[in-house]
């Protein structure tokens, strides 16, 4: 029968080949010899995953010295021809219209049986070893995985959705593209949510809504260090930089109207805000704590989507690769002695989860 399949795909004639593997599974299923001809035949279709699984799995299960000779073959013809593929394709987007512009590609969290899977597909897209792609594979948070061309990364990207790797990517362009608006004050809840914005040319105005066009929120914590002086293990003095605070940001996405507005507790101005429902019971604007904290909750009970708070995760795999993207506005505004990374990978976060989100 292994005869009969070789010379129907020696000619070409796949479909003969198919009835003749379909015939043979029904009479010996474990022929170690028809799952090389399976493999020779996916190989022939150019379904060339299918046939290195075929064969590997072959490579595994046999002890047919003939069977394994045949499969190692196969195997390396799959990795040259998926070898030239790959080098063909990416090629290719390299060349498409704007593909040397710079882009972040981003890997999502994977959990359970579908790791082993994904950490296998991640492998082999971005040809790195299992072991090293299991560790950079997230399981509870975004990961920055690669800052790079935008026709590569988008491949990359490609690639990955295609074998099942929740991925995706975004250029610098369509980040530092995204309107940001700054949200000084709310002014009032009813009969509409009218909010007091600063754009970036620092001009105010206000903006009007409903709760209904916030489709996405996100909320994130953002380092705020202070330079103090220690004694080192010699005894002399020695200044850092050490963490003394946490400064919270908290971002609407308004998908409708392209646009972010940036809620930020050590800028909003609560003197000059109404009080949210119930008006009798809000926090006094002189405790700013309280109030933000009053104010989230209510945030809480208006918008459908529960908040996005997942992002000091991503922020720890953003800062060593931020740096090579082209220079952006970080959109927030904190009394800093020094600038802080934490401000542009929480903008570069937020704009990706703005931009993947997008109808």
């Amino acid at each position: 029968m292994y005869d009969l399949v070789s010379a129907a795909l020696g000619a070409q004639q796949l479909t003969q080949a198919a009835q003749l593997i379909k015939q043979w599974q029904q009479k010996t299923p474990q022929d170690p010899w028809l799952k090389l001809a399976m493999g020779q035949y996916w190989e022939a279709k150019a379904e060339l995953e299918k046939a290195q699984i075929t064969y590997t799995r072959l490579l595994q299960s046999s002890a047919n010295t003939k069977v394994l000779l045949n499969a190692r073959e196969g195997v390396q013809r799959v990795r040259d021809r998926l070898a030239q593929r790959r080098e063909h394709d990416l090629s290719a987007a390299k060349q498409q219209p704007g593909a040397t512009g710079a882009a972040v590609l981003v890997l999502e969290p994977v959990t359970g049986d579908r790791r082993e899977a994904s950490a296998q597909s991640l492998a082999r897209v971005m040809q790195i070893d299992v072991y090293t792609a299991r560790t950079r594979l997230p399981s509870k948070h975004w990961r920055l995985l690669r800052v790079g061309g935008a026709g590569e990364l988008q491949y990359f990207c490609e690639r990955l959705q295609a074998e099942g790797t929740p991925a995706c990517w975004a250029t610098a362009e369509q980040i530092k593209g995204l309107p940001v608006f700054r949200v000084q004050a709310i002014q009032a809840v009813e009969p509409q949510l009218t909010v007091i914005c600063q754009n970036d040319a620092g001009q105010q105005g206000t903006i009007q809504l409903a709760w209904s066009d916030v489709t996405q929120w996100v909320i994130g914590q953002l380092p705020i260090y202070e330079s103090v002086v220690d004694l080192d293990v010699r005894g002399k003095l020695k200044r850092r930089e050490t963490t003394q605070d946490y400064g919270e940001v908290i971002d609407w996405h308004l998908h409708q109207r392209g646009c972010i507005l940036r809620l930020c507790d050590r800028t909003y101005k609560y003197r000059d805000a109404a009080p949210l429902p119930p008006a009798a019971a809000f926090p006094s604007p002189l405790i700013a704590a309280t109030a933000w904290k009053a104010m989230k909750a209510y945030f809480e009970d208006c918008i459908v989507p529960e908040p996005i708070t997942d992002f000091s995760g991503f922020g720890e795999s953003a800062l060593d690769l931020i740096e090579l993207l082209p220079p952006f506005k970080a959109h927030v505004d904190m009394v800093r002695s020094l600038p802080s990374p934490w401000d542009g990978a929480f903008h570069l976060y937020s704009s990706l989860r703005f931009l993947a989100a997008a109808p």
